[in-house]
């Protein structure tokens, strides 16, 4: 069953400080189609305004630059903002996304404004390839761990419980003797025995909190970190980690595929369904998994090597595609081998990165699963997107809203939301 939910939503642009007045500047990109979505070889065409509190602002130059997402322009005009929309036209003969952004400078201030739009979309192929024991080296990789007793600690709090729920820092040894994850459990306080969802983390390093709102609902909750340190301390500490010993963690290892950041991060998601499983409140079987950016990528991993995960909820999903930069077209976050980053693409770079590709795991993903996206995020691009989820052949909803970015619109979030509790056995 595959089924698309398109999420309209006008964009938000906020005021800012002009001559001591509070003025709203907006720099408007519109393509002249509701979704955004096109044919290869159709021309789209992008309204362009410049507006002040609403109003037209005529007599303003305006830099519009056209080319394919998180590449380097093939066109730059200036233009003169008019009392009128400018259209500009562009078009792409391969699928894929075009992108548009005007800039202008109002009283010394910049502003920008822009848009995608998607060529045949359906139609992306992703760049990587499957190596021939990619399931083979996970496997052993996950059995490996498993020699490694969990040895789960649960330390309650106090200050972060309610009468029904109860709030515990947890760890467990992941896939060596003293290394550890660490997170964040809820659990009710009701009765009998419950669903669980694993929550993976986006990118970054910082302290997690409890979810006591989803775990009311009856609903065991695990806020999972990847670093292997404790997610309950002052964010100085996370500070200075962000900007010292994990700075550019996912590039850590790169040049060998059992040295890589991200291989005791994947093996550790596995460990958490283990940990979750041996709960005495959970119901043992009804268990779902969901994150964003770079928890959007690591709960398709998620889904494709644990069998007892149920269902996934995906949002703008990261690590997808990476090697697509070395053939000019956008790949995902951390957009290793892109020119904005110092990583060499070697050849012993490039081999490792094929077993860690969201890409290989969506091919093999069985489980149903909701993703969302935007057509508007440069930190993940819908090209990459599509890349991986053209692949996935089990049950699929795509809820998308072309205006968004690197987040979630609230009707993605009330969608996304209602499937994850239906999936849990606590819709409405």
């Amino acid at each position: 069953m595959r089924k698309s939910l398109f999420i309209l939503i006008a964009a938000i642009f906020w005021p800012a400080l002009l001559s001591a007045q509070s003025a709203a500047v907006n720099v408007s990109v519109s393509p002249d189609r509701t979704d955004w979505l096109y044919t290869i070889g159709d021309t789209a065409r992008f309204r362009i305004q410049l507006e002040v509190n609403g109003r037209s602002l005529p007599g303003v130059p305006v830099t519009v630059e056209i080319a394919p997402e998180r590449m380097r322009p093939m066109r730059v005009d200036t233009l003169v903002s008019e009392t009128q929309p400018h259209d500009v036209k562009g078009t792409l003969r391969q699928p894929g996304f075009l992108r548009v952004t005007a800039s202008a400078v109002v009283n010394g201030q910049s502003y920008s404004g822009s848009a995608a739009a998607g060529f045949s979309p359906e139609r992306i192929e992703p760049s990587i390839t499957m190596p021939e024991d990619f399931e083979a080296f996970w496997h052993a990789a996950i059995d490996s761990a498993r020699r490694v007793p969990l040895r789960p600690v649960m330390t309650l709090m106090p200050q972060r419980s309610t009468p029904t729920v109860t709030v515990y820092h947890v760890s467990f040894q992941n896939q060596a003797a003293n290394s550890r994850l660490y997170g964040i459990l809820s659990v009710p306080t009701a009765p009998g025995k419950h669903p669980a969802l694993l929550v993976l983390p986006g990118a970054g390093v910082r302290p997690y909190f409890p979810d006591t709102a989803i775990a009311r609902r009856g609903i065991i909750h695990l806020r999972l970190g990847i670093h292997g340190i404790p997610v309950d301390r002052d964010s100085l500490l996370y500070n200075e980690l962000r900007a010292t010993a994990l700075a550019r963690y996912y590039t850590y290892g790169l040049e060998d595929r059992d040295l890589y950041y991200y291989k005791r991060v994947i093996v550790g998601v596995v460990r958490a369904g283990d940990f979750i499983y041996q709960l005495p409140e959970f119901d043992g079987t009804t268990y779902g998994v969901e994150g964003g950016s770079q928890g959007g990528g690591l709960a398709i991993i998620a889904g494709a090597l644990d069998p007892r995960v149920k269902g996934i909820s995906v949002s703008h999903p990261a690590m997808i595609d990476q090697l697509a930069f070395l053939k000019r077209r956008a790949g995902g976050w951390p957009h290793l081998f892109s020119d904005t980053t110092p990583v060499v693409a070697k050849r012993e770079k490039m081999e490792t990165i094929r077993y860690y590709d969201v890409v290989n795991f969506a091919r093999i993903l069985r489980v149903q699963g909701i993703y969302s996206w935007g057509f508007n995020d440069t930190v993940v691009p819908a090209t990459s997107v599509y890349a991986a989820y053209n692949l996935i052949t089990a049950p699929k909803e795509a809820v998308i809203a072309p205006t968004a970015g690197h987040g979630r619109v609230p009707a993605q979030v009330a969608r996304m939301n209602a499937w994850i509790f239906r999936l849990l056995g606590r819709g409405q």
